[in-house]
């Protein structure tokens, strides 16, 4: 099989940017609720809680590059 079948290539890369995107919503969402939990808990567990919103942001930034995708502006 070649390298250029159209079986290479997703049916439509729109719903499987849409499947991505749901399922980054899910973890950002998660990862909320484990930053709200350990700040209302006393914890000496400052770089836990460090990690954890350094990876939503880096969620919540992958979220905003696949919704340009999916919704470029029309200006641009």
């Amino acid at each position: 099989m070649s390298a250029n079948t159209p079986t290479d290539f997703p049916a439509n890369p729109d719903s499987e940017l849409r499947g991505t995107l749901a399922a980054l919503r899910i973890e950002h969402r998660d990862l909320d609720d484990q930053i709200a939990l350990l700040d209302t808990a006393p914890t000496d567990d400052e770089l836990q809680l460090r990690r954890l919103k350094k990876r939503k942001l880096l969620i919540k930034d992958q979220i905003a590059r696949i919704e340009h995708q999916l919704d470029p502006d029309e200006y641009a």
